[in-house]
C-alpha cells in the first residue's frame, strides 16, 4: 500500500483575519460602539467601554475565532417562529 501524501495547511490560512486577539470585523464594531459611547457621554471614560467590549470579544474568540460570524448567520437564517415561547424551539407544527 502506498504512503499517503500529506500537504501541510498552515493555521493562518484557515483562520479569519485577527487584530489584537479578535476578528477584524469585531474590532471595527468595537470601534464604532466606543465612538458612539464617546459621542453620547462626551467623556473619555467611554474608553472603558472599549476595553470591556474587547475583553468580551477576546474571551469569545479564544475557542472559536468565527463565533460572531456564526452567530450572525444563525440569527439571520434561522429566525424564531411564532410559537417559540410554547415549545422553546423553532417548531413549525402547532
Amino acid at each position: 500500500m502506498a504512503d499517503l501524501v500529506r500537504t501541510p495547511i498552515f493555521r493562518a490560512l484557515t483562520q479569519p483575519q485577527m487584530f489584537a486577539g479578535v476578528t477584524y470585523s469585531f474590532f471595527v464594531i468595537n470601534g464604532i460602539v466606543t465612538t458612539e459611547a464617546f459621542l453620547v457621554t462626551r467623556s473619555f471614560w467611554a474608553l472603558i467601554v472599549a476595553v470591556v467590549v474587547h475583553a468580551i470579544g477576546y474571551v469569545a474568540c479564544l475557542k472559536e475565532p468565527r463565533i460572531f460570524d456564526l452567530w450572525l448567520t444563525r440569527v439571520s437564517k434561522c429566525p424564531r417562529v411564532g410559537n417559540w415561547r410554547r415549545w422553546r424551539c423553532n417548531s413549525y407544527a402547532p
